[in-house]
């Protein structure tokens, strides 16, 4: 980051000037020839284009700097849609991609220095419990009524988003407007796991059916079987499992993102869990200020649910993964999958579909001759902790965000390109390049009924009540980046065996509450947080907290309930009954 910033600061202040001719010519070019299909009429496309023409005149010549981390939307809207932006607006944009440390850098940095490093920002919404409690970003609700009321969309229609409750304040309040969203999904071979001879080794094992794994020991139970048992398919080496263990920052991420959720550490409730999160932090319901991490304060980042899931982790791992796995990082574990020598994964982002359906002319070994996937994706198993009503996974929505600290002219014209990238003039094209839909209208357009078997269940899982099982993360976290940068420390010392999982969670609770109790005396000070900053509960025997109904649990006599699956067809069937 300190070298992409300047950088970008520099780029800032030595160009300038715009585009001299903007208007409907242009707009009617870009919608007939980029921007289909759409959920709306071509007169209606043109009918919100005039609207953005006429509400960026007075922005005509301006430049914006605009800032989101790396993945096949952002490039769309960082190479193409900046580019009609400007011929429609006459508005230029530098839309720039980071990797999301840096732009979750970039974002603290703007907020402790209060200069204008960027105009706006995609930022995910795990960041709602900071924004909502810093008061730095613009309250987007109050800011389209009051002094963005001029340059917000008339055809926005904010009820259409899917994501709209993960950027919603404990207040009520919109923070962020969604961009893009994806979720962790499993991921499987359903070629492999349809072949009756793999199916019938499988259940004489076992004593179940190989398919879709709704646990955790299942998940298990198949991760051994193609590791270990099956070894080798038409003549190439396979693996059970998939995942990463780098020293960095996306191993934090992968934990807070769902994994302590997923083996069931929190608490019941959607989108996160109440009094306990998926971080395993404390706030009662009806406050808003966080209680503690520690089980000693009746948080859950060191209980045995936490460290039933981290051991698991690390366990499957060393065991069941390919050599080398353990040194992958995020963006290498995922695309690996292409190399077609994995029968599933737990742990992946759907954000990766486009690259899984690349064609196999492009090195892409999970697809046949004629592009259809030999994959699926299904709902993630869940750990022996989880209870009906938690949340089952992490969705990501990188979300529109801006700051207080960038002149009112700026963030007027960097909100018209917000606003422009998912208006439903572009956003339905835009969501067929990179999906990661972001309307429900988009998602249930007839272009993706025609599109869904190519897609491997994306198209089912967004039109499924499921959907709202996976969410980011909430409002318990006070301050994301603080807290975030104590993780992946902690979890890769467990990968290198310095470590044990327990000692590792202690030490995180211990930080994450330390890094709390700072934030509860600066709030109490100064009232930083709003008056919404830790209150963190006194320290009490953990066996106190353990006897409480809910969580934290305490440590079951059996972690490996009998392995359960479901055939992926009668997934498919129970999605589509809602």
């Amino acid at each position: 980051m300190k070298n992409a910033l300047p950088t970008a600061v520099a780029v800032a202040a030595l160009l300038a000037g715009g585009t001299a001719q903007a208007g409907s010519s242009e707009a009617k070019r870009w919608v007939d020839e980029e921007f289909q299909p759409s959920t709306l009429s071509n007169a209606e496309q043109m009918k919100e284009m005039e609207w953005f023409i006429k509400a960026a005149e007075p922005f005509k010549g301006m430049e914006i700097n605009v800032l989101s981390e790396t993945i096949p939307t952002h490039t769309y809207e960082s190479k193409t849609l900046t580019k009609a932006f400007e011929e429609i607006t006459g508005i230029k944009v530098n839309h720039q991609l980071l990797g999301e440390g840096e732009v979750v850098q970039a974002v603290q940095t703007q907020m402790q220095t209060k200069r204008n490093l960027y105009d706006a920002y995609i930022n995910d919404s795990d960041l709602i419990g900071t924004h909502s409690r810093l008061q730095l970003a613009v309250n987007l609700s109050d800011w389209m009524e009051g002094e963005g009321k001029a340059v917000t969309n008339p055809m926005l229609d904010l009820e259409d988003f899917m994501g709209i409750s993960f950027t919603t304040g404990p207040d009520g309040k919109v923070y962020q407007l969604p961009d893009q969203q994806f979720a962790n999904l499993y991921w499987f071979r359903q070629d492999w796991f349809s072949r009756p001879d793999l199916k019938k080794r499988f259940k004489e094992r076992y004593g179940y059916e190989l398919g879709v794994p709704e646990n955790w020991s299942a998940y298990e139970d198949i991760a051994e079987f193609f590791s270990v048992h099956v070894k080798e398919i038409d003549g190439q080496r396979v693996y059970g499992h998939m995942d990463y263990g780098k020293r960095a920052p996306d191993l934090g991420w992968r934990m807070t993102d769902a994994w302590l959720s997923m083996a069931g550490a929190g608490s019941k409730g959607l989108p996160n869990g109440q009094p306990v999160d998926e971080w395993g932090i404390r706030m009662e319901k009806g406050s808003c200020n966080p209680a503690g991490a520690s089980v000693s304060r009746g948080g859950a980042a060191n209980g045995p649910a936490a460290v039933y899931a981290i051991r698991k982790w690390d366990e499957w791992l060393r065991k069941y993964a390919p050599p080398g796995a353990a040194s992958y990082d995020f963006y290498q574990s995922l695309p690996a999958l292409s190399q077609g020598n994995v029968a599933q994964q737990i742990f992946w982002y759907t954000a990766f579909t486009a690259s899984m359906v690349a064609p196999k002319s492009e090195g892409n070994n999970t697809v046949d001759d004629q592009g259809n996937p030999l994959w699926r994706m299904a709902p993630s198993p869940h750990g022996p902790y989880w209870e009906e009503g938690q949340k089952l996974g992490y969705q990501d929505a990188g979300s529109w965000t801006l700051f207080k600290s960038t002149p009112v002219d700026r963030r007027k014209a960097a909100w018209l390109y917000a606003q422009f990238v998912v208006s439903k003039t572009v956003s339905l094209k835009k969501t067929h390049v990179g999906l990661t839909p972001i309307r429900d209208s988009d998602i249930r357009h007839e272009s993706f009924t025609e599109r869904a078997p190519k897609l491997g269940g994306l198209v089912e899982f967004y039109r499924s009540p499921d959907r709202v099982r996976w969410t980011p993360t909430g409002i318990n976290v006070p301050d994301y980046p603080k807290l975030a940068q104590i993780w992946w420390q902690q979890i890769g010392d467990v990968n290198s065996g310095a470590f044990t999982p327990q000692q590792a969670m202690d030490r995180l609770a211990g930080e994450m509450d330390q890094v709390m109790a700072r934030m509860q005396a600066a709030d109490e000070k100064a009232k930083i947080y709003g008056g919404c900053g830790p209150r963190l509960n006194e320290e009490k025997d953990p066996s106190y907290w353990l006897s409480q109904p809910g969580s934290p649990k305490a440590k079951l006599a059996n972690e490996k309930p009998p392995g359960k699956t479901v055939q992926y067809e009668e997934l498919i069937k129970r999605w589509q009954s809602h």
